[in-house]
């Protein structure tokens, strides 16, 4: 029994795309987000343009999309 039985009609590589799709939309819609709320205008035009399978979205959500802390105002 083929793994494509039950959808002969998609080819090994329709597959694979929409796994891909699959896979990146979420990673970017959150870096996306992230880039947004902070107001980094080159990472949002960065994350938006270049297609890297997610793999920068994931370098930026967990390396450069961290909030500066402000030292709290003195009264």
């Amino acid at each position: 029994m083929s793994p494509l039985e039950w959808c002969p009609f998609l080819p090994w590589n329709t597959l694979l795309v929409l796994l891909l799709v699959a896979w990146t939309l979420p990673w970017k819609g959150v870096a996306l987000w992230k880039a947004a709320s902070n107001r980094q205008l080159w990472w949002f035009v960065a994350l938006f343009l270049l297609n890297t399978l997610a793999i920068l979205e994931i370098v930026y959500i967990f390396g450069f999309s961290k909030k500066k802390k402000t030292p709290p105002e003195a009264a």
